[in-house]
């Protein structure tokens, strides 16, 4: 066997050895839905990965294991992974926990297991994964929406500075009025949960910031989940946003151009200072705040005189609902700052305040782009 070839496997076997183990971390995870009598009446199952074409993994009573397609585990993101995963779990609790076998392995019992555990039912057979739900293009007349959301967009590339800022205004403000009109209406909307960003054991004062301003103008709920650091090995938390598609794809572009611009700005402002990961930490909230200075200009502007809805915090009920369903228990917590450089700070805020974001981007390794 040739050696590049042999060690690829070695790497490949290495890869699946922490997914196997992260399917566990994540199952225990999983089981603090649950009702104390409940999980104290099931044990863990096996593990395992398979090449399957048809099916994304399947729940074996005989075996006592849970099986997962291989195709899924290595390219899709680790919420699609997750939500196939909870699925299984639920199969599992349906027949040792319910006693249920009958013959509709979907029917009633399967479902009221799916509530308790907050599994997907229909996250089965030709079911799209997350990932691709989200960042693949689909015929929802909704879509017009982003359509010419990503024509203002490109507009914003401008270089002149008015209409950058100009065709970025009216881009939230078409954002704004959709959200606004799926409201007035009472439209059916279906939501989504994602993971967002990086899974890690730490996260930094910005990437905190940055959720924030998502949840505040881009129409999703945001909450910081337990979830498994594959390159780690354990367990460490990533950012969870739930929302309409079209909304989630907007906040998932928002959150990816905002930390491209923070590291390109930052490797301009710190050259030849050689200044510490906490200063970059000072540099980038000032860079959101900056930002978030600017979207509250907008929405003013879009509320004086027009009767518009710009200084009005807009909720929508059914997302209220979705969220409190998948988080019933939720705590806020507040953290300190230790220190912080005032003219970093100001130094962020001020190129914040001359951030437009535009078309354009795009990141190797995920699909995740809507206006690529």
């Amino acid at each position: 066997m040739p050696q590049k070839k042999h060690r690829d496997i070695l790497i490949q076997e290495e890869l699946e050895h922490r997914i196997l183990h992260g399917l566990a971390c994540e199952w225990e995870n999983a089981l603090w839905a649950l009702e104390p009598s409940l999980r104290n009446s099931i044990s863990k199952p096996l593990f395992s990965l398979r090449d399957m074409k048809t099916r994304w993994g399947y729940w074996s009573g005989e075996k006592n294991e849970i099986c997962l397609n291989r195709n899924l585990v290595l390219n899709h993101s680790w919420d699609a992974v997750c939500e196939i995963l909870l699925h299984e779990m639920a199969h599992q609790l349906t027949e040792k926990v319910f006693h249920c076998t009958d013959a509709s392995p979907h029917g009633q019992v399967f479902k009221k297991t799916c509530f308790l555990l907050k599994a997907n039912p229909k996250a089965s057979g030709d079911y799209r994964p997350l990932d691709e739900q989200v960042s693949k293009d689909s015929p929802n007349p909704e879509d017009k929406i982003l359509i010419r959301v990503k024509k203002l967009m490109a507009l914003a590339q401008s270089q002149n500075q008015h209409e950058a800022e100009a065709a970025m205004a009216k881009a939230h403000e078409l954002i704004l009025k959709y959200n606004v009109d799926l409201l007035s209406r009472d439209a059916p909307r279906h939501f989504l949960s994602i993971f967002l960003g990086k899974l890690a054991l730490r996260h930094f004062r910005e990437d905190y910031s940055l959720s924030n301003l998502l949840q505040t103008y881009y129409f999703v709920y945001g909450i910081w989940v337990p979830a498994y650091v594959i390159e780690k090995g354990k367990m460490g938390r990533v950012l969870e946003i739930s929302g309409t598609v079209q909304n989630i794809r907007m906040a998932s572009y928002v959150h990816d151009f905002i930390k491209y611009f923070i590291d390109i700005q930052w490797d301009l402002y710190n050259r030849g200072k050689g200044l510490n990961r906490y200063r970059k930490t000072d540099f980038a909230v000032g860079v959101i705040e900056g930002f978030r200075s600017k979207l509250n200009i907008h929405k003013s502007a879009e509320g004086a005189g027009k009767n518009q809805h710009g200084l009005i915090q807009i909720n929508d009920p059914l997302l209220t609902e979705h969220f409190k369903y998948k988080h019933p228990k939720t705590m806020s917590v507040k953290g300190k700052v230790l220190r912080n450089n005032r003219h970093i700070l100001k130094d962020g805020v001020d190129i914040g305040k001359k951030l437009v974001i535009y078309k354009g981007i795009s990141k190797k390794g995920t699909d995740r782009r809507l206006l690529s």
